[in-house]
């Protein structure tokens, strides 16, 4: 079994047992709905925020994953992220706490992919693209190009209503960055 689907079988085993939401994003959603890529880490947001630290320690620290910070509740605090490595195959998951009501509808709207009778949480691919645009680096948008090539059927009214909500904190026009997108691969 890739190594890659294991962890992510992991991973998915323990925040179900731990009863925390959690989506899948970044590069590893890209691999399921845009172009095949090299990726190596996991990127996972969660439907909780930072109160919730032991919890998720409990649900990852007991199992194959070791933590890459020292002080975890300060660093958490400043970014929002428990960077973790699965220690037998030292690939870096990073855990990102969320707290805004997009992430917590982007989580409501997961799609459940099965690896071996597992369900794995994956965001859709509409949220997947609004992630990758916020975040704005030539990678990201390489990957929006990706999804809009492999992805059919969009939400196209859903996207644009957040990226528009989201102009502001980024000053950047992302509707019309994505329009550019859309309009690239034509």
């Amino acid at each position: 079994m890739p190594v890659f689907k294991t962890i992510l079988i992991e991973i998915a085993q323990a925040l179900h047992a731990a009863q925390i939401p959690y989506i899948i994003i970044g590069g590893q959603a890209v691999l399921v709905y845009g172009e095949p890529r090299m990726t190596r880490d996991i990127d996972i947001t969660l439907g909780v925020d930072i109160d919730q630290l032991a919890r998720v320690e409990d649900a990852f620290l007991q199992s194959q994953f070791t933590s890459l910070v020292n002080n975890k509740k300060s660093f958490i605090e400043e970014t929002r992220v428990l960077p973790l490595e699965h220690l037998q195959s030292h690939i870096r998951v990073d855990l990102i706490f969320s707290f805004s009501p997009y992430e917590q509808q982007a989580i409501a709207r997961a799609r459940q992919i099965l690896f071996d009778d597992v369900a794995v949480s994956y965001a859709t691919p509409e949220d997947v693209i609004i992630h990758k645009l916020f975040a704005g680096r030539p990678r990201d948008l390489e990957d929006v190009k990706g999804i809009l090539l492999h992805q059919a059927t969009l939400d196209q009214q859903y996207i644009q209503r957040w990226l528009q909500s989201f102009e502001e904190v980024v000053g950047r026009k992302l509707v019309q960055e994505y329009r550019q997108l859309l309009a690239d691969i034509q």
